[in-house]
């Protein structure tokens, strides 16, 4: 059962090599997360959350990989990665922070810092955004090693607002989200 919003978490589950992750922006510790399921399947982490009032419910959970509240713009993402003895090869980087500006800030500084990830779900917001983050996001992973993996990705409310990524090397068909659902869900 997923507890993502769109499937995220299924995505990496069947994409990653590395069972690690970071999470940029956890919001709660199990509805709409994209994590949560990952660490019930083994996952090591951690998540970077800035917005304090969601302390109280992850403190009450369940989870035991580390949270960071912190900036996810001025964070030192690869100094937490070795102190927590993962490494610099991370399964899943799910990057989803307000605004898509700032979403997009924070991928820039994880990959620049040279971490490398089997995917990744980037949050543009195209529904309410005015550039288009998701080409920018496109543009930047491309000249890293990266390809889209799944486009037009949607809510419920059909909103498109995220696209997906995976390293050149590993194999996997690019498609739209409903031809992913089709195959996946």
């Amino acid at each position: 059962m997923t507890n993502s919003q769109a499937h995220q978490d299924l995505f990496a589950l069947k994409t990653c090599i590395n069972k690690s992750y970071i999470e940029v922006g956890g919001n709660r510790p199990k509805k709409w997360n994209n994590t949560f399921l990952l660490e019930e399947n083994g996952f090591t982490g951690y998540t970077i959350e800035n917005a304090t009032k969601w302390q109280d419910k992850w403190y009450k959970s369940t989870r035991t990989n580390q949270i960071f509240w912190d900036n996810a713009l001025t964070f030192d993402y690869k100094k937490a990665l070795l102190e927590s003895n993962i490494g610099l090869n991370v399964g899943y980087l799910s990057c989803d922070i307000d605004p898509a500006a700032n979403t997009f800030q924070a991928l820039k500084k994880i990959i620049r810092s040279g971490i490398n990830f089997d995917c990744i779900t980037f949050e543009d917001d195209r529904y309410n955004e005015n550039e288009p983050y998701d080409l920018y996001a496109t543009n930047f992973l491309k000249s890293y090693g990266y390809k889209v993996a799944v486009s037009d990705v949607y809510t419920e409310s059909n909103n498109l607002f995220e696209t997906w990524f995976v390293k050149e090397h590993i194999d996997f068909n690019s498609c739209t989200y409903t031809e992913w659902i089709k195959e996946n869900i």
